[in-house]
């Protein structure tokens, strides 16, 4: 069993997170229940998975919460572009907040790896 909090990877995703939700703030009222909902949860599964990855026994099980984690950094690369295309998010932040979930991954896929080392 993990700290997920000393994990550096969790802190970027926290952040990330927390970064996420202030921004959609500003989202249409009318995206509550769409875009806001689906961006926020998305964010929010990332260090989810990973905190419940260090709860688990064993590498192999820490790896695929890992793993999930990751799908969810790709699936906010769609929704913060949707975001920008819809022009709810600048392209400053759309920039920040995609460089940040690509460097989340990355961190995902090398923890997988260090894991997991021929699986």
């Amino acid at each position: 069993m993990r700290d997920f909090k000393e994990l550096k990877v969790w802190q970027k995703a926290h952040q990330l997170v927390l970064n996420i939700y202030k921004a959609t703030q500003y989202f249409p009222a009318d995206e509550r229940y769409g875009l806001i909902s689906q961006i926020r949860r998305a964010a929010a599964s990332i260090p989810t998975n990973i905190a419940e990855g260090c709860g688990r026994q064993g590498n192999r099980e820490l790896a695929h919460f890992l793993s999930m984690a990751a799908g969810s950094s790709s699936e906010i690369d769609y929704q913060l572009l949707l975001a920008r295309d819809l022009t709810y998010l600048s392209d400053v932040d759309y920039r920040e907040y995609q460089a940040a979930a690509a460097e989340i991954r990355r961190m995902l896929h090398a923890f997988i790896r260090k894991l997991i080392p021929d699986g």
